[in-house]
């Protein structure tokens, strides 16, 4: 099953950009996976347990090392700006 995951991290510490940085910097080195990144938050594109696969190691380790806070939206399906009605783009 195709999913789309919009996550935003919120780093509970003074560097907080370095921390976001850097999440978004390992996401992106996934193969399999579209990642789009823009001021507010971060959305993968791709198969569902892949995603869930990599959000399991990448989100333990944020957690891990630094104190913070995820909001996950999680949907069935590639919901990518290219999919909207042309009214909405």
């Amino acid at each position: 099953m195709q999913a789309t995951v919009e996550i935003s991290l919120n780093p509970l510490t003074e560097d907080y950009d370095a921390v976001v940085t850097a999440f978004c910097e390992r996401l992106k080195q996934y193969n399999g996976i579209k990642v789009e990144v823009n001021g507010l938050s971060t959305q993968l594109f791709g198969d569902y347990d892949r995603l869930m696969e990599i959000l399991q190691h990448e989100v333990k380790g944020i957690l891990e090392e630094h104190k913070a806070v995820f909001h996950l939206k999680m949907a069935k399906g590639i919901l990518t700006r290219e999919r909207l009605p042309m009214s909405l783009k």
